[in-house]
C-alpha cells in the first residue's frame, strides 16, 4: 500500500463499513416485522378479484407425511418463517462486501482527485514560480475554498520575498557606499607623493566617521532583523519614562535645530520590551527633528485611551506627499534621499517593525501644511499604574 493512498483506503473502508451497518440494521427491521406476521397473507388490490382463501391442510396429515420436515415447515413450526425471509437477505448483504469496496475505492478517488491536483501543483512552485496559483475551476465547496487560500497565501509569500529581495539590494546598495569611500580615502593617501601629517590625520577623520556610519547602519539591521520576530507578552513598561527620557536626550540637539517641543505626557503603561520600546521612541523624535524646518514644533503625546497606551508624535516640515506616506515605512525609503546625510532610511521601518512585535496599531498622516503626524497604539497594561489614572478620569 502506498502511503499516498492511506487516506483512499480510509475513506473506502469507512463507506464499506457505512453499508454494511445500514444493510445490518434493515435486516433487523425485516426479522423484526417478519415475526409479527402470519406465515400467508392475501391482500386485496382495487379492482381486482380476490380469490376465496384455500383452507389450510389439515396439520396431522401434514405432520404425517413422511416428505415434509415438521422441524422447519412454517405450517408446523411458525418461529421458523421469519430465518427463512432472512436467508435472501442476508447472502446479498455478503455480496454488497465486495461491492461497497469497489465502489467506495471510486467515490474515494473521486472526492480525493483536487488534492491530487492541488498537491500535484504545489510540488511544482518554488521560489522561481511563486506567481503561479492554483485556480481551481468548478463550483464552490470545502476544496475550492481551501484552493483560494492557498491561492492568497501564495500571493502574500510572493509579496514578502519581492520586500527581501529589494531590502537585499538596498541593504548591499547601502554597505557598499561606506566601502567605496574608505577605498577612495586610503587610495588618496597612498598615491599622493605630498601628502603630509595633517592631510593623513584628516582621511583617518573621514574614515572614523564613515566607520561610524557603517557601524550604525549594522546596528539598525540587527535592530530591524530583531524586532521583527514574535515576541512574548514582555514585561511592564512605564511608556511616560521612556518618552520622557528621550526627550531629555535630545533637549541640545532640539535647541540647535531650534525647535519648539509641546508635549502632553501622563502616566501609562504598556507591556513589552523596554530597549525595543525606547529605540521606537527615539527614532520617531529623531525623524521628528531631523525632518523639521527651524523654528518648527515637534508634538509629543503619551496617555491612556480606550484601554490602549497611545503615543504621538508629530512634527512640522516639509510637505509630505499623502502617497508617499507608506513608502516611508519601508527599509531605505527616504522622501528626499541623500547619500552623506547620516540617515540610512530603517528609522521609520524599524518602527514599524517593532510595533508590530508588541501588537500596536501603527498609522501615519501627512499635515496639509507640512511634516508627518505618527500614532501608535499599544495594549494597555490594566494592572499597572494606569488602570487606576484612566478610572478616576
Amino acid at each position: 500500500m502506498r502511503p499516498t493512498n492511506r487516506l483512499r483506503w480510509r475513506l473506502t473502508l469507512l463507506y464499506s463499513l457505512v453499508t454494511l451497518i445500514s444493510g445490518a440494521v434493515l435486516l433487523i427491521l425485516v426479522a423484526s416485522l417478519a415475526r409479527t406476521l402470519p406465515p400467508d397473507r392475501t391482500i386485496a388490490l382495487p379492482g381486482i378479484p380476490v380469490a376465496p382463501p384455500v383452507p389450510p391442510p389439515d396439520r396431522d396429515a401434514v405432520r404425517a407425511d413422511p416428505l415434509i420436515d415438521p422441524l422447519t415447515d412454517p405450517l408446523t413450526d411458525p418461529d421458523s418463517f421469519p430465518d427463512q425471509v432472512l436467508i435472501v437477505p442476508g447472502a446479498a448483504l455478503l455480496l454488497m462486501v465486495p461491492l461497497s469496496l469497489g465502489f467506495g475505492w471510486l467515490i474515494a478517488g473521486r472526492m480525493l482527485r483536487p488534492i491530487r491536483t492541488m498537491t500535484g501543483s504545489l510540488q511544482r512552485i518554488s521560489g522561481r514560480n511563486v506567481h503561479e496559483r492554483l485556480a481551481l475551476t468548478g463550483h464552490r465547496d470545502e476544496f475550492k475554498d481551501l484552493a483560494d487560500t492557498i491561492d492568497g497565501l501564495l500571493g502574500r509569500l510572493e509579496v514578502a520575498l519581492d520586500g527581501h529581495k529589494r531590502f537585499v539590494a538596498n541593504a548591499a546598495h547601502e554597505l557598499r557606499t561606506p566601502l567605496t569611500v574608505e577605498h577612495a580615502l586610503l587610495e588618496e593617501s597612498l598615491i599622493d607623493p605630498g601628502a603630509t601629517v595633517e592631510s593623513y590625520r584628516a582621511n583617518f577623520e573621514q574614515l572614523l566617521a564613515v566607520n561610524r556610519h557603517r557601524g550604525e547602519l549594522l546596528e539598525s539591521l540587527l535592530t530591524l532583523a530583531g524586532s521583527e520576530s514574535a515576541r512574548d507578552e514582555g514585561e511592564p513598561v512605564h511608556l511616560d519614562d521612556v518618552v520622557t527620557a528621550a526627550l531629555a536626550e535630545r533637549s541640545a540637539e532640539l535647541e540647535r535645530h531650534d525647535l519648539r517641543v509641546e508635549a502632553v505626557i501622563r502616566p501609562t503603561t504598556t507591556l513589552g520590551d523596554r530597549m525595543l520600546l525606547a529605540r521606537l521612541v527615539a527614532n520617531l523624535l529623531d525623524n521628528a527633528i531631523h525632518y523639521n524646518e527651524p523654528g518648527g514644533t515637534v508634538e509629543v503625546s503619551v496617555r491612556a485611551i480606550d484601554g490602549h497606551a497611545r503615543l504621538i508624535v508629530a512634527n512640522t516640515g516639509a510637505p509630505v506627499p499623502p502617497e508617499q506616506v507608506d513608502r516611508l515605512f519601508e527599509p531605505f525609503q527616504r522622501l528626499h534621499r541623500v547619500a552623506d546625510d547620516g540617515h540610512h532610511g530603517l528609522g521609520l521601518s524599524i518602527v514599524r517593525a517593532i510595533a508590530l512585535a508588541h501588537a500596536a496599531h501603527l498609522t501615519a498622516q501627512a499635515h496639509p501644511g507640512g511634516g508627518l503626524r505618527v500614532e501608535a497604539l499599544f495594549p494597555l497594561d490594566v494592572d499597572g499604574p494606569t488602570a487606576a489614572d484612566v478610572r478616576r478620569r
